[in-house]
């Protein structure tokens, strides 16, 4: 990930960066990182303030190549856990985003799944293996992410039952809330889950107070959470109470 990139998903998190903390941990000087913010605000895609800049719509997601390579191998991490999680023959449900086609990447080594999505970049990973069997939804294609969302997008979910649904978030607000981007994406990760024998969410920890408009489902709903790491400050508290539902990637390698 180039380093604009990293100053704009540091931006879209926290709502506003700051010039002399955004130098130190990227170690370069002040005057590089008041380059380039200069550079973003020029795109419209920050605004200056006294000594840094403010992320402009906090609605507003993130292009995909610039998700596609945030927090890499976090969400490589994530992946090979969820594929210890699923068996050869399996009917997932993957969703739309980034993680989910990272997991789907892992999932290569099993045999003869059944693969319900609305990810392209799911089902591309996917198909290289020819045991699989594959079900898209029709309709128009939303572009550069190679996803489906339209109703039917959605319904192709009811259509099936999942032994594991796999899906990602936007956001987690700070009282366990499930936030995304756009109200169809909350239909749909809440459809996954709902048709679903077990529901994994998957997210880096970079989600944790992510803003993000839609909101649906909290993190108690969901029958187990893959994350890279745990998370820190207010938001570690959210994962008391769901111990036996939890695995942190971090951990589940480091064991012997």
């Amino acid at each position: 990930m180039d380093r604009r990139s990293a100053i704009l998903a540091a931006a879209q998190r926290q709502g506003r960066v700051m010039v002399d903390s955004l130098a130190a941990d990227l170690g370069v000087s002040a005057h590089t990182i008041r380059r380039d913010l200069n550079a973003l605000c020029e795109e419209s895609k920050l605004r200056r303030l006294h000594g840094g800049a403010e992320f402009i719509d906090g609605s507003a997601n993130m292009s995909y190549a610039a998700r596609a390579v945030l927090n890499l191998e976090a969400k490589q991490a994530i992946g090979r856990v969820v594929a210890g999680l699923v068996p050869d023959g399996a009917t997932v449900f993957i969703s739309i985003g980034t993680t989910p086609a990272i997991v789907a990447q892992a999932l290569t080594g099993k045999e003869a799944l059944t693969i319900v999505t609305n990810n392209l970049n799911a089902a591309m990973a996917l198909s290289e293996n020819t045991t699989n069997r594959i079900v898209l939804p029709g309709g128009e294609m939303r572009l550069p992410d190679r996803d489906f969302l339209d109703a039917a997008a959605i319904g192709v979910f009811s259509a099936y039952r999942a032994d594991i649904g796999i899906y990602g978030v936007g956001g987690i607000d700070s009282d366990g809330s499930l936030l995304d981007f756009h109200e169809p994406e909350v239909r749909a990760r809440e459809r996954i889950r709902a048709n679903s024998r077990r529901s994994v969410l998957v997210a880096d920890s970079t989600k944790f107070g992510r803003r993000a408009a839609a909101v649906g489902g909290r993190l108690a709903d969901q029958d187990m959470i893959v994350l890279d790491r745990r998370p820190e400050g207010t938001h570690a508290a959210l994962l008391d109470p769901l111990a036996d539902r939890l695995l942190i990637a971090a951990e589940e390698e480091a064991r012997p």
